[in-house]
């Protein structure tokens, strides 16, 4: 029976190299059974080793020699120079530390993003990482290595959510490797004062790549699910505001709803993708969306 990766959604797992490697493996296991998960295969390539056979493997590539002489089964496989590299982009400003159910919208990108790179670097792409506040900024350059998988989650785990995204920021500047195409996910709450998020957004988008922006929100941040006299701080100026939540619901939600479609619009006229991802649902989605953007720059 497959486990559910939602039950190993508490912070002392996620935080941790073995627990957020587990969680990602499971994450991609649970939603991608039955695919191939192999390392792309070329036709004429020369022979590179044996691999045990997986589940939804291709059995026309089964070695039958292999199988007579010792009785299981093995995958011979020729590898092939990967030509996607697949960089992640995080927004580490404080608004990321909102929690809903127990779990921040950081612990939540740290799941998804171990898990789209697991299952990246399983295709045989290389990785990276880059997270941003106006006061750090962490880096990792993409790599194949599995070892750099260890690595990646190394720094997702030091990641500290704080401060504000930067107003003007020059640090994605040169992060486009011009020899080899790019898959880009831009992971954000897309909280901003006026235009600073999606301003670099827009700037990494060339012709040779594909840039996605997963937008994390939780459930009571798009429903406001609340009741009664309250009393909100933005976490990343301190400000405060009392307000009366049914009085203040419906105009929330038509505000909230209007800089979403805003939003939305100005990625899709610089032909970027654009997808909502709700911190209490399924990271499938996301997944699929993964595979789907590596297939077009094939």
């Amino acid at each position: 029976m497959k486990q559910d990766y939602r039950q190993l959604l508490k912070p002392e797992i996620i935080n941790s190299i073995s627990g957020l490697a587990l969680i990602s493996r499971v994450v991609v296991d649970g939603h991608l059974s039955g695919l191939n998960h192999s390392r792309r295969l070329g036709s004429g390539m020369e022979f590179s080793q044996y691999r045990g056979y997986e589940i939804g493997d291709d059995l026309r590539l089964l070695d039958w020699k292999m199988l007579a002489r010792s009785g299981r089964y093995y995958i011979k496989q020729s590898e092939i120079e990967t030509n996607i590299s697949v960089k992640f982009i995080l927004d580490a400003s404080h608004s990321m530390q909102h929690q809903e159910g127990g779990i921040s919208k950081m612990d939540y990108v740290r799941v998804l993003t171990a898990s789209l790179a697991w299952l990246a670097q399983s295709q045989g792409d290389a990785v990276g990482l880059f997270a941003l506040n106006d006061q750090e900024l962490h880096t990792l350059q993409p790599r194949v290595q599995k070892k750099h998988f260890n690595r990646l989650l190394q720094e997702l785990i030091s990641i500290q959510t704080q401060g504000k995204w930067p107003k003007q920021s020059s640090s994605f500047d040169s992060i486009h490797d011009r020899s080899r195409k790019e898959l880009i996910f831009f992971i954000s709450d897309l909280h901003e004062e006026s235009s600073e998020l999606t301003n670099v957004i827009t700037k990494l988008k060339t012709s040779r790549n594909e840039v996605v922006v997963l937008h994390i929100l939780g459930k009571n941040e798009l429903e406001f699910n609340y009741n009664g006299a309250l009393t909100f701080e933005d976490l990343e100026t301190g400000a405060k505001l009392e307000i009366d939540a049914e009085k203040a619901r419906t105009q929330y939600l038509e505000s909230f709803q209007n800089s979403i479609k805003k939003t939305k619009e100005v990625l899709l006229a610089n032909a970027i993708s654009y997808e909502l991802l709700q911190t209490d649902e399924p990271l499938g989605e996301a997944l699929q969306l993964l595979l789907k953007r590596r297939n077009k720059l094939m």
